[in-house]
């Protein structure tokens, strides 16, 4: 036994033992990532430096970083072992089935069987467990009644505050139609529905579709890093989990520097 920890020990040492213990902790365990765009503020800000949980989810087909080159170039799978599914609520960091090369980051808001719909901006979901389920464990959200079911409008708000609108971004024919009304749509079996919880401001599943299970990498882990548009660092954002940043003090400096960067910013990212 001591000679093979020895031999371990020797090859972990070495350029190539290096570099297969690297590339072997970002393809199964942890990746990092910069948060590029402000889709998700207040949750997570621009320049926010996080790991991804790699196995969250299962394990995906291993591509290359910075090239995305799948290790397997002659397979068009994106996946190698299942595992967990997101959660309703989850933050989700997956590859858009319109662009597989990229990255995205967002919030799961529906899963397979659940069907939404979005007017004036508020999202409202039936969810498949049925009415009854929904009664019960809805008691405190407000409800509709919509062709002969129950939908929750805007179920994700009171637990993760970081959700918000925009009320600069009013339907006056310059935004895209799918901020303000969308659907209603029923989630295809193994896929999820993504929004970002900077609504007005988020291109997701509203404008380019369901996110397919295959195309999960997994969920962010914690931020090591964080720097603002003054090269300032946010240390009371430095490692924390996306828990840990829905804490008022935290979400409510982020919403501090949201307010300030975005008073004349109208796009989508």
């Amino acid at each position: 036994m001591k000679d093979l920890l020895h031999k371990i020990y020797k090859f972990s040492n070495s350029w190539t033992g290096t570099v297969v213990i690297v590339l072997f902790v970002i393809f199964f365990i942890a990746q990092a990532f910069r948060i590029p765009s402000g889709s998700m503020k207040d949750s997570l800000l621009i320049g926010d430096h996080l790991f991804a949980k790699k196995f969250a989810y299962g394990i995906t087909m291993p591509h290359i970083p910075f090239l995305e080159v799948s290790i397997m170039p002659w397979s068009d799978s994106l996946r190698l072992i299942d595992g967990d599914t997101p959660k309703r609520g989850d933050i989700v960091i997956f590859r858009p089935p319109n662009n597989i090369k990229q990255h995205y980051v967002k919030r799961c808001v529906a899963i397979a069987g659940d069907e939404l719909f979005v007017v004036d901006k508020d999202l409202y979901i039936h969810h498949k467990e049925g009415d009854e389920w929904i009664k019960n464990n809805f008691k405190d959200f407000e409800t509709v009644v919509f062709a002969g079911k129950i939908w929750v409008k805007n179920p994700y708000m009171k637990k993760h505050p970081g959700i918000h609108h925009d009320d600069k971004i009013v339907n006056n024919g310059a935004y895209p139609t799918p901020i303000f009304n969308f659907g209603p749509i029923k989630v295809e079996k193994d896929n999820y529905f993504m929004m970002g919880d900077n609504r007005d401001h988020s291109n997701d599943s509203r404008f380019w579709g369901l996110v397919p299970y295959d195309n999960i990498e997994g969920t962010p882990w914690f931020i090591y890093f964080s720097i603002d548009e003054n090269w300032e660092i946010r240390w009371e954002r430095v490692g924390k989990t996306p828990t840990d940043l829905e804490a008022p003090a935290i979400l409510e400096k982020a919403r501090e520097e949201r307010i300030r960067t975005d008073k004349d910013y109208h796009g989508i990212s």
